[in-house]
């Protein structure tokens, strides 16, 4: 189900949310921020499934969302040490910076981020750190990709049975135009799915 579509001078963003069986809580959480300078993507996969789950993911967002200014590396930190007796989550984080024209990512677990970059028709898919945040001691892999004009990008928890990432996003359609053939071709439904499809406009 389509939750949120955000369009702006420089983005157009739009995620998609469904819990597992129809479950009230999912253990998915996301949240999106924009500013002049940069947009902001966090994406928490909480252990399991149901409140437990909820409760974990949630307490990550809310330390993005209090601290969004800061860098990648120090937000994960800070989203590891809100974990600590919680069940744990995986974690991604996603800033993008619009006057170099640079995604910085990082990531702990296995929510999956795609990177197509039109001009040199590359798709750029970085391998995550195992594992996941639960407040004990954790090694952080920061990574930096330039972007090209039109870039598009995806980023999903392990809930979206996804094939065929780089045709997905070379489509020339519209965000929802690419989200419903996602949903359509995703029977998956024993697991919290949340998808976070993105477009930069220059």
């Amino acid at each position: 189900m389509i939750k949120e579509v955000l369009r702006e001078t420089e983005i157009e963003v739009l995620a998609s949310q469904s819990s597992k069986d129809d479950m009230p809580y999912c253990g998915d959480d996301y949240f999106i921020c924009q500013t002049k300078e940069y947009f902001l993507c966090v994406l928490a996969d909480g252990l399991g499934s149901g409140k437990f789950a909820y409760e974990s993911s949630h307490a990550v967002i809310e330390e993005v969302k209090k601290n969004h200014s800061k860098g990648v590396e120090t937000l994960m930190a800070n989203c590891n040490s809100s974990l600590v007796n919680k069940r744990g989550a995986v974690v991604s984080i996603l800033k993008i910076y619009y006057d170099t024209k640079e995604f910085v990512y990082s990531s702990v677990g296995n929510i999956r981020f795609f990177l197509y970059n039109p001009q040199s028709d590359k798709l750029v898919y970085p391998l995550p750190v195992t594992g996941y945040l639960s407040g004990r001691k954790q090694k952080y892999h920061t990574q930096r990709y330039k972007y090209e004009p039109n870039a598009k990008f995806l980023l999903h928890s392990d809930g979206l049975q996804l094939q065929g990432a780089k045709n997905i996003l070379k489509r020339h359609y519209s965000l929802e135009q690419n989200a419903h053939h996602i949903l359509q071709n995703n029977t998956m439904e024993s697991d919290d799915t949340t998808f976070i499809l993105g477009s930069l406009l220059s």
